[in-house]
């Protein structure tokens, strides 16, 4: 599977303010690209940032001295695979309806690992990976593909990521139910 060579880190804090703080310095301490800061439920803050893995270290590094106890998780995906970071952005488009595949996580940072495994797996389009906001600090995942590449990306993700709540794959979607998760 396709491999971009380039990393994603996140730090998840509980402070706003701090969080807010903490990705002002992350972003000026190494070239890396902000992917999302935003609050996520229950009152926290996610700086997730993408770029060369050296660059993402540095930044993450000084995330973490930062955030010090404010610092509730990090993530840290070397060689990321490149839908990931799109779907991540919100911004995959894909071309043909496929089956579906949902895999739904307790925190943002499995959402994040399940998504990398499923994308390294098989040969899945990553629709989106939804991180924390309005959904209670969970993650999901929306993949799509034919019926055996999304069964086995779901089965690929479902042995190795952590924090699982619940998978489905739907073979043959209604074309609205498709067209709702763009």
């Amino acid at each position: 599977m396709i491999t971009s060579g380039l990393a994603i880190g996140m730090v998840e804090l509980n402070s706003i303010a701090r969080g807010i703080e903490i990705c002002d310095g992350m972003v000026k301490a190494a070239e890396v690209r902000l992917l999302r800061a935003s609050t996520v439920c229950p009152g926290k803050y996610l700086v997730l940032i993408g770029g060369e893995t050296g660059a993402v270290k540095a930044s993450m590094e000084e995330g973490v001295q930062s955030g010090g106890e404010h610092v509730v998780d990090t993530l840290l995906i070397p060689n990321i695979h490149q839908d990931v970071l799109r779907a991540v952005s919100m911004t995959t488009q894909p071309d043909r309806l496929g089956a579906v595949g949902v895999l739904e996580y307790y925190s943002v940072a499995s959402a994040i690992v399940g998504a990398d495994l499923a994308a390294k797996a098989a040969d899945v389009t990553l629709i989106e990976v939804r991180i924390g906001y309005a959904i209670g600090g969970k993650g999901f995942v929306t993949l799509t593909g034919d019926v055996a590449a999304v069964r086995a990306a779901v089965a690929a993700a479902e042995r190795e990521a952590p924090l699982l709540v619940g998978t489905s794959v739907i073979p043959r979607p209604a074309p609205e139910v498709f067209e709702a998760l763009m």
